[in-house]
């Protein structure tokens, strides 16, 4: 049996899918399972990494878990996977966790960095995904595109390598019910390094109309998104998007050096996700 964490989420659905195509038996772990329409062949349970309490019966009878990171989960979330005899974890980390740091540079790499310190002395069978830019992050957008042609925001010239969710997701189940993963560290990236005004080219040209990034300043753009998006996470993104102006944003081969095919591209994901824009 695999539990999937994380299971609503734009990997972690992705995950469970491919893991129902491909015929292993998978559970998935919900906070709300009755928000939402399951497979037939998922097992569902309800439960919480920050409870747990409710991880006794997800983790009763699995071997393998793709672990969604949840802030402070890591130790509590090791002992009850030990108890339950689960031989392997794939944990959806971060980009942003440096190996050689002795502290990591903001909460996102620091909240990942521990639960991976959790996992590497647990004597568990793990494997780390770090993604680093996610495409999904342009649906930040969307709003704009649909009532108009200019996305304003932020560093127009800021870069990344925004990748796939779906690709995160077939390493993942390669990572899960494959051997020869344990103990690997995939940074995950799409095959382009492109800046915000790029992106926006991509997706006009996509979605067959003009579009195009018209930069505002930053601090207008925190204050919108301090909203939703707590401070120090906010101080994380912004300072990422700054540091990157006029450098190229790595890019990587793990995808297709895991699936045995290249990354889809930004185009494909806007794309797959046209409707929302």
């Amino acid at each position: 049996m695999i539990l999937v964490t994380g299971a609503a989420g734009n990997v972690g659905s992705h995950v469970l899918d491919l893991l129902v195509a491909g015929g292993h038996p998978v559970r998935a772990l919900s906070r709300t399972p009755q928000q939402r329409a399951w497979s037939a062949e998922v097992d569902v349970v309800t439960g919480d990494l920050v409870d747990p309490a409710s991880l006794k019966a997800a983790l009763t009878g699995v071997d393998s878990v793709f672990l969604f990171a949840v802030p402070g989960s890591g130790p509590a979330f090791v002992a009850a996977a030990r108890r339950a005899g689960v031989r392997r974890v794939v944990l959806l980390s971060s980009g942003a966790v440096d190996d050689q740091a002795q502290v990591q540079d903001g909460p996102i790499a620091t909240y990942h960095a521990e639960i991976e310190h959790a996992l590497r002395g647990s004597g568990l069978a793990w494997t780390f995904l770090r993604p680093d830019v996610f495409a999904a992050n342009s649906l930040m957008w969307a709003g704009q595109t649909r009532s108009g042609d200019v996305i304003r925001g932020a560093y127009a010239q800021a870069t990344s390598a925004p990748v796939h969710e779906a690709d995160i997701a077939a390493v993942a189940v390669a990572a899960l019910t494959e051997d020869g993963h344990a103990g690997q560290v995939y940074r995950l990236t799409g095959p382009h390094s492109l800046t915000h005004a790029d992106q926006a080219t991509i997706l006009g040209q996509a979605l067959g109309r003009p579009i195009h990034y018209a930069e505002i300043p930053a601090e207008a753009v925190r204050q919108a998104m301090s909203a939703h998006v707590p401070g120090p996470i906010l101080d994380d993104i912004f300072g990422t998007w700054a540091a990157s102006i006029g450098r190229t944003a790595p890019v990587t081969t793990d995808i297709e050096k895991v699936t045995g095919r290249p990354a889809r591209s930004y185009r494909d994901w806007v794309l797959d996700h046209a409707a929302a824009f």
